[in-house]
């Protein structure tokens, strides 16, 4: 799971990414906002920014505050982040074992036209993209490594997804940790993708301004070159984009189009067989 989106906030480690996953597979998370708990008050967050306390657009529920503090406490006891993640998680019967990319904090921070350089989540969340972003840095990668548990995860996988997430901001941080990318690159199993683009468009988040800040295209084959030939050994796209199939497959990624909207689990179901099958191909 990606850890780059994480940040300290009145003392507390936040991590988005992580804590979203974790909620979507208990099935406890918002799904009309996106992130968070579902029934979630903000009582809590509301008397920190009467103190002036934290960032005011960014607000945290109860429940979730509670996680953050729980994960705080671990980490400040000098447990490793992938335990923290395992005591989290084993509340509820997820069925699947959960992974930080690394135990190390990492943060990105964005450098913008405008304002300069920032924390990702000021430039995501209070400026919603509407800052042009030059680039983006991690502070934090040079001295990383692989959580414990991803390498093996890697090597003894039988297939590894790449989901359709934001390809820069989401994926990017993951690949970037010394030893990932080079080990999806090793691994026996198949790495097969799927497009975050249907139709020369982002489906959700703000994915066209990340890729617009390295110079990638806002388009499906794009972004499996982006990835490159070198790591993936398929890649799905939208009936939308079928037109790429042919050419991405000719250039060494194997490429089928269906239908990529998750309308719903049923979907993302069959949309998650299509992938596998791809792989076993």
């Amino acid at each position: 799971m990606n850890t780059g989106d994480d940040v300290t906030l009145a003392g507390l480690r936040v991590c988005p990414d992580l804590d979203s996953i974790l909620y979507a597979l208990a099935g406890v998370n918002d799904a009309e906002r996106g992130w968070g708990r579902a029934d979630e008050a903000e009582r809590a967050a509301e008397e920190m920014t009467a103190w002036g306390v934290g960032w005011p657009w960014f607000t945290l529920g109860d429940r979730d505050l509670g996680a953050c503090i729980t994960r705080s406490h671990w980490l400040a006891e000098g447990v490793g982040l992938a335990e923290v993640v395992r005591r989290l998680a084993s509340r509820w019967d997820l069925g699947v074992a959960l992974l930080p990319m690394s135990e190390q904090p990492i943060e990105t921070h964005v450098h913008t036209a405008e304002q300069g350089r920032m924390h990702f989540q000021e430039w995501w969340v209070r400026h919603r993209a509407g800052l042009r972003a030059e680039r983006f840095e991690l502070d934090g990668i040079g001295a990383a490594t692989p959580a414990p548990g991803v390498l093996a995860a890697i090597a003894d996988a039988d297939a590894v997804l790449v989901a359709p997430s934001n390809p820069v901001v989401s994926i990017g941080p993951i690949l970037a940790v010394p030893g990932i990318r080079e080990a999806l690159v090793a691994t026996a199993a198949p790495v097969v993708g799927l497009s975050p683009i249907v139709g020369g468009r982002v489906v959700r988040g703000m994915a066209d301004a990340c890729l617009e800040a390295i110079g990638v295209d806002t388009d499906a084959a794009a972004v499996a070159q982006h990835y490159g030939a070198e790591l993936l050994d398929g890649w799905l796209v939208d009936t939308a984009d079928a037109g790429a199939a042919g050419r991405l497959t000719a250039e060494g990624i194997p490429t089928i189009a269906r239908p990529l909207l998750f309308t719903s689990v049923e979907e993302t179901a069959a949309i998650a067989r299509d992938a596998l099958a791809l792989a076993q191909r």
